[in-house]
Formats: structure tokens, sequence, C-alpha cells
């Protein structure tokens, strides 16, 4: 039978838990988000979040069918924001969808397909990707009216403006082309209203973030040590911990920095007249 692996003891277990969750939470701070946006306009900030939950709409903006559906003509166009496209049911049957998830899944992989029966087929085109897109005001001197998100693919692309409505969704029923294909659509959603902060909150915002970030530097930074000294250096002791002395003085190192420092002890010695004389040690 092999000997046990030795376990990490609880000290050093706990720094590596939290350690990874700080470092997990950095990744994920990084992240913007491509449905994010915010602006500053007249001493106001205003951030919109798509793809934030509503009362009404657990998913923001999000068509909870997987993606939105727009026929004109001969013409079917589907998109989805904020995310790729998910086809439970009625996915796309045309040809030449290699770019967007192949034939047997035309469309998971593209965030917006339009297909066009041309001689006799419906043919596919790839309009939008997630990874590719931009998001602007409908209204440059009103950011309360809503934003346009547009998404490029190779050669096309797709502008959807989401209209603020703060009391019910509209989705699209038609769409205009210009130009080869360059798509435009509109729907009303409560997720296209602004939420309007002072922007004398801003800075506030950016301390704490500048604290997450160094915070969570740091964690990353102990993880990675601890996992060096521990499995590479053979250290299966808390001193795993990379620096641990100066982490064991860092509270003290804090309080000598906040703490002002004693003032010297001042004694007061009768002289034989009867007044006091002050004496410094």
């Amino acid at each position: 039978m092999p000997p046990p692996r030795p376990r990490l003891p609880p000290l050093l277990l706990i720094h590596l838990l939290l350690a990874a969750a700080c470092s997990c939470g950095l990744t994920g701070a990084g992240e913007g988000g491509s449905c994010e946006f915010s602006v500053e306009r007249g001493g106001e900030l205003y951030s919109f979040d798509l793809a934030a939950p509503t009362p009404a709409h657990r998913h923001g903006v999000l068509s909870e069918d997987g993606f939105y559906k727009v026929a004109v003509n001969d013409s079917v166009l589907w998109f989805q924001l904020c995310d790729e496209m998910l086809f439970n049911f009625d996915p796309p049957m045309c040809l030449n969808c290699e770019d967007c998830g192949g034939p047997l899944r035309c469309g998971t992989q593209c965030s917006a397909l339009v297909s066009n029966y041309i001689r006799g087929y419906d043919v596919c085109t790839t309009i939008g990707s997630l990874s590719k897109s931009h998001i602007s005001l409908v209204d440059e001197s009103n950011p309360q009216k809503g934003i346009i998100v547009k998404m490029f693919s190779s050669k096309c692309s797709i502008s959807v403006s989401v209209i603020c409505d703060s009391t019910a969704a509209q989705v699209p029923d038609k769409f205009v082309v210009s130009g080869l294909c360059d798509y435009a659509t509109t729907l009303k959603h409560p997720s296209g209203c602004a939420r309007s902060v002072s922007d004398s909150g801003s800075g506030w915002r950016w301390l704490s973030t500048l604290f997450m970030t160094i915070l969570c530097l740091l964690g990353g930074y102990i993880l990675i040590g601890a996992v060096y000294r521990y499995y590479f250096l053979g250290i299966h002791s808390v001193e795993a911990i990379p620096n641990l002395e100066f982490w064991i003085g860092l509270p003290q190192r804090i309080k000598t920095i906040f703490v002002p420092a004693t003032r010297s002890h001042v004694s007061y010695n009768r002289d034989g007249q009867g007044t006091y004389a002050s004496v410094y040690h």
C-alpha cells in the first residue's frame, strides 16, 4: 500500500481557498461583458447592462427562446443579444452555414444569421458574432432613449436598437437592409433604459475596483507561491505560504502606521520653591 499523501495544514488550506476564491473573483471582474455600457452626459453617468435581470425579465434583454426571429418576405433573420444563439426548436434550415455551427448545428456558433431564398434554396449568411460587437447611444443628446448593439461578421453586420420602454417588451417584427448585407432592426425593452448615477460617486467605484484588483492580485500571488513551495520545494507546513514572516508581522506594521507614536513621558518634580518643573525622560 502506498504511503498516504501529506495533507495540507488547516491554516494553509484556508489561505489557499481564500486566495483561489479571490483570484476567481478577479477573473470574473475582468470580463467587462459584451452588453455593458456607460457614458457620461451632463455630469451624470448613465450605465446600461442589457443582460442584467429585471423584475419581469430574468435574463434581461436575452430572448428566453435562445434567439429572436424576424421574417420578411423571402428572408429570415435570427439573432441573440449578449450571447450566442441556442436552438431547442425551429433551427435554421439553410445552406452555407459552415461558419456558424455547420449544417447539423446551424446558428449555434454565432449571434446573428440571415437566410435568403436564392435560386430555389435557402442560403445562410452569418451577420454577427458575440466577439465582434460595439455599443453606442441611439441619441447622443438623450442617453435615456436607448442604445444600439452592432455586431459584425467577416463581411456583414447587424444593428439592433434597444429602445427604452420601462413598461413592456416589444419584439422586432421587421428589419431593413443597407448595402449588401448590413441589417438593422429595433426592439423595445426595459433593459434599454439607463440607470443614471451621479458622477460624484464614480470615483468611489473606481477606488473600490482598484482595491479589489490589488487584493485579488495579492491572493493570486499567495496561491501560486504556496502551491509552488508545497509541491516543488517540499515544504509541507504552514511555511509553504510565501513571505510568512511578513504576513505575521503585517498587523503590527499597520498598527505602527495608523496609531500615533506614544508621547514621551512627562513627570513633574516640585522644586524647593513650590513650583513644578517638567522633566522629560
